[in-house]
């Protein structure tokens, strides 16, 4: 059995949804954390804003980067085992047939059943049949869709990153507890809305990023406190 690769998504579906509350998520953790560190620190009010302001800015950019480097790598090999695939069936067609019916009859379908279909799907769209059930690539992914992803994720990110940062900006004189209080609901919130996009638990998907972000500011703000 060859090894699978994820096929292409169309459109804003619910795991895309799923993943940006994800980014989001991150974005708050990570700024909020930076922030608790410094304010941990003793910075002055003019270097917690700054550091917001860089967490969030580099934060997108490398989310997005990477995001966009991951998609576009998948989509390379998308293409290599397209064209591989296409090689194979104009080399022997029969041969791949072969490999749909046995497929299909994997699947529960009897043998006449499992031919007929392969040889329907064949008829309609060789390649794609091909690609469907041996990678489980429906669509190979589009140049658009790579920069999506990577502008979907550095966008997810820059918007959980501006909660915290906003709060640094225009309340001063609380980083601590506001920061910590701000960061509980905008992640529930987002946990909330992962939870629901991807048919999770809603309560364990909010003790899971409340755990993480909470932890990661305390413990930033503790750093802060005793290295300086």
């Amino acid at each position: 059995m060859r090894e699978p690769v994820a096929s292409g998504r169309r459109g804003w579906d619910a795991a895309t949804l799923r993943s940006w509350a994800v980014d989001a998520n991150d974005g708050i953790i990570a700024t909020a954390g930076i922030l608790e560190g410094f304010a941990g620190a003793g910075a002055a009010d003019r270097v917690l804003v700054t550091a917001a302001a860089m967490a969030m800015i580099a934060g997108a950019l490398s989310l997005g980067g990477t995001k966009w480097a991951e998609a576009a790598a998948e989509r390379e090999a998308q293409l290599r085992i397209a064209a591989a695939e296409q090689a194979e069936l104009a080399a022997n067609p029969e041969h791949e047939i072969a490999e749909l019916v046995a497929h299909y009859e994997a699947k529960g379908l009897d043998a006449d059943l499992a031919r007929r279909v392969a040889e329907q799907l064949s008829a309609a769209d060789p390649l794609g049949a091909q690609l469907e059930s041996e990678y489980g690539i429906d669509e190979v992914m589009t140049v658009r869709e790579t920069v999506t992803a990577g502008i979907g994720a550095g966008s997810a990110f820059l918007v959980g990153a501006l909660i915290p940062f906003l709060i640094a900006l225009f309340v001063p004189a609380l980083e601590f507890w506001v920061i910590l209080a701000t960061v509980v609901v905008s992640l529930i919130v987002v946990s909330v809305i992962a939870a629901r996009t991807g048919r999770l638990s809603v309560r364990r998907t909010i003790v899971r990023s409340l755990g993480v972000g909470l932890g990661t500011a305390l413990i930033s703000y503790l750093v802060g406190l005793l290295l300086f």
